[in-house]
């Protein structure tokens, strides 16, 4: 078998030249043979400004077709891509670009607005990803080389530029491909370094797995700059032939929904944010009127009305897809009953930044409610505990898909990865002996109770989303080790229901003392805050718990 990730990108585009490939939902849309001129003017850029093989090149923008051939162009050159998140804060971006040693950062018309250049004085250009412009130039050879592109393009392919013309290098196993800085919501960003081999063997998972053709539609609202979407919302159906939908947009519930009907994707990858807002928004306060719940208890009515709802939710996604896959963060339980009882075709997935994304996945059809599914091929998967069915213990992980370890961070690295190559998670969790993985909290968030009970706040804060008027919600222990509740109303369904703030602090007092009657003592919930705000998230939505130890 083939091993190289290049070759797949290589052969993508000569075998679906013609077809439709990327395209910015409502806008312009590329055709496979446009990705390959576009890649090859880069390459022309790349090589006549000097940038070497294996030097870094960031990319930083919203999700759209010209980040997508951005990022193709810079691996299939021999250069190291540095993607970063659009959303990050200025000094964020700055701070990566400068700790990556990027040469050179593509960046979109949005970002580029808050940016500084003299914060980042070792880059040599920045150019802006969707035409190419210098933004800003501190090489003459990169100047000269924008400048003479075409006249440089057109020297070099004098007859037109043919499909015969792709052929680009073979990437060795462990070479370095992308650094990709984790958002890390229990401490600072890291830079994931993944090697070819991880890109290689994410991808060919997908191919095994997912059942996917040239010529398939997908819509891609993930956030490019985090594994998880890049993996499986482009690299693999760019590799497979399909045709990408950008979602250019902040992806609300109506701008997802509206696209789904449009583009009637044939798989949808997504975090469980954005399913459980949908179900949450459109399908729920169908069911929970008093007929339905009444009806349900009746058998032969329930399958019917199961298969109505069944139908409509997935109508609602598109009506043409494969399965749902979720990832990226934990799936509220509520909802996934629901999921589970109509038996919607949905599955769970587990990974981490620093596997490229995937450690374990099981298709629909065999997925064990409440897991995460089994350890994909390539990876192996163990839980560090006594008894691994019964007691938890760290979930550890090694094979393929690993990282090299974290740039410029030797003592991280170590951490991370023990000497036999088992990377340390830091997710807590069981395993039943078909293999299906359950996670029970990350080991960072795990709080110790009065007589070193373990309190899971994750577990906790399930419950509490699920009570009346709650949106999020955060445990974090006090010094004085009680624990308290950061909660963030759902403001907009309170104000609906005429309520006001005074009387929202007494639901969330009602709420605490419901709560506690099914809590053991040791991790009851003392305090309750509430929080005026979305609470801030990580490209995967999670909160970034590190931001709201103490709530004084």
């Amino acid at each position: 078998m083939n091993k190289s990730f290049i070759a797949f990108i290589e052969e993508s585009i000569k075998k679906n030249w013609d077809l439709d490939a990327l395209t910015d939902y409502k806008g312009a849309t590329l055709q496979y043979k446009d990705v390959a001129r576009k890649i090859e003017k880069i390459h022309i850029l790349l090589e006549n400004s000097g940038i070497k093989r294996g030097d870094k090149v960031a990319v930083c923008g919203r999700n759209n077709s010209h980040w997508g051939v951005a990022f193709l162009s810079i691996l299939t050159y021999g250069a190291v891509a540095v993607p970063i998140l659009h959303e990050f804060k200025p000094d964020t971006i700055h701070n990566i670009v400068n700790h990556s040693d990027a040469r050179l950062l593509f960046v979109g018309d949005m970002v580029w607005e808050s940016l500084n250049e003299a914060e980042m004085p070792n880059l040599e250009g920045i150019i802006l990803m969707n035409d190419f412009t210098l933004l800003v130039c501190r090489s003459k050879h990169l100047e000269y080389a924008r400048e003479h592109l075409n006249e440089l393009f057109g020297k070099k392919y004098p007859k037109n530029f043919r499909r015969e013309h792709v052929t680009y290098r073979r990437d060795d196993p462990e070479e370095l491909a992308v650094i990709n800085y984790t958002s890390g919501t229990t401490s600072f960003s890291k830079g994931v370094m993944l090697p070819y081999r991880s890109l290689w063997s994410n991808t060919q998972f997908a191919f095994d797995v997912l059942p996917l053709h040239a010529g398939d539609r997908i819509v891609s609202m993930l956030p490019l700059a985090h594994m998880y979407g890049l993996a499986f919302e482009f690299i693999y159906e760019f590799s497979c032939g399909c045709h990408i939908y950008f979602l250019t947009r902040m992806p609300s519930p109506k701008i997802i929904f509206q696209a789904f009907a449009d583009v009637k994707p044939h798989i949808i990858i997504a975090v469980p944010l954005i399913i459980e807002k949908i179900i949450k928004k459109n399908v729920l306060p169908k069911l929970e009127s008093l007929p339905i719940k009444l009806l349900l208890k009746v058998p032969i009515i329930n399958d019917k009305i199961k298969n109505t709802v069944r139908e409509g939710m997935i109508q609602g996604f598109g009506g043409n897809f494969y399965e749902i896959v979720v990832g990226g963060a934990a799936f509220n339980c509520e909802v996934e009953n629901l999921l589970k009882s109509i038996d919607f075709p949905y599955t769970v997935g587990y990974g981490m930044t620093e596997c490229g994304p995937i450690i374990a996945y099981e298709d629909w059809k065999h997925f064990k409610a409440g897991s995460c599914g089994k350890a994909v091929p390539r990876m192996e998967v163990r839980i560090d505990s006594p008894d691994p069915q019964h007691i938890i213990g760290e979930i550890l992980t090694r094979g393929d898909n690993v990282m090299l370890g974290y740039y410029k961070n030797p003592e991280s690295t170590r951490q991370a990865i023990d000497e036999e190559g088992w990377l340390h998670t830091g997710d807590l969790g069981v395993m039943d002996a078909e293999g299906n993985i359950t996670i029970k909290g990350r080991s960072k968030n795990m709080l110790l109770g009065p007589s070193g009970q373990n309190i899971y706040p994750e577990e906790i804060e399930e419950k509490i989303n699920n009570m009346p008027f709650v949106s999020e919600s955060l445990v974090v222990q006090q010094k004085d080790n009680k624990l308290a509740a950061l909660i963030y109303p759902d403001f907009e369904e309170a104000y609906k229901q005429n309520l006001t703030n005074k009387k929202i602090e007494e639901v969330m007092e009602e709420n605490r003392q419901s709560l506690n009657a099914n809590l053991p003592a040791y991790s009851q919930i003392s305090y309750i805050k509430i929080y005026p705000e979305e609470f801030e998230k990580t490209p995967k939505k999670s909160i970034k718990r590190f931001l709201y130890q103490d709530i004084n």
